[in-house]
């Protein structure tokens, strides 16, 4: 089998607790066969990540490979788009935080 026909996906991250491996959800829509209505589904594959570079959040590509394992079938083929990191979500929300209290302050000090 060449590595041209197999198949590959892009998805998110889910989960990063296992060593070397990373669940990956990936998220379609078809149409409902009866109604013809757009539905969506997501499917999780499990796949293997050598030097654990995948992080929650991220948008990775994977490729069908052999099996590793009982349930790992995929392998990490590129992470496409890094997650925002948590500290930094934290600290740009502290930031807002303290510009919108400062200017809280400012227009209660107006008011009187």
């Amino acid at each position: 089998m060449e590595r041209n026909n197999r198949i590959s996906v892009q998805g998110t991250v889910t989960s990063v607790k296992m060593n070397k491996t990373i669940v990956v959800t990936v998220s379609t829509e078809r149409n409902h066969p009866l109604y013809g209505k757009r539905v969506g589904y997501r499917k999780k594959f499990y796949a293997h990540d050598e030097n654990n570079v995948a992080e929650l959040g991220d948008v990775v590509t994977i490729m069908a490979t052999r099996p590793i394992s009982k349930m790992v079938k995929f392998r990490l083929v590129s992470v496409d788009k890094k997650a925002i990191a948590a500290e930094k979500v934290d600290e740009a929300e502290a930031q807002l935080e303290a510009a919108e209290g400062s200017e809280a302050v400012v227009s209660a000090e107006e008011g009187k």
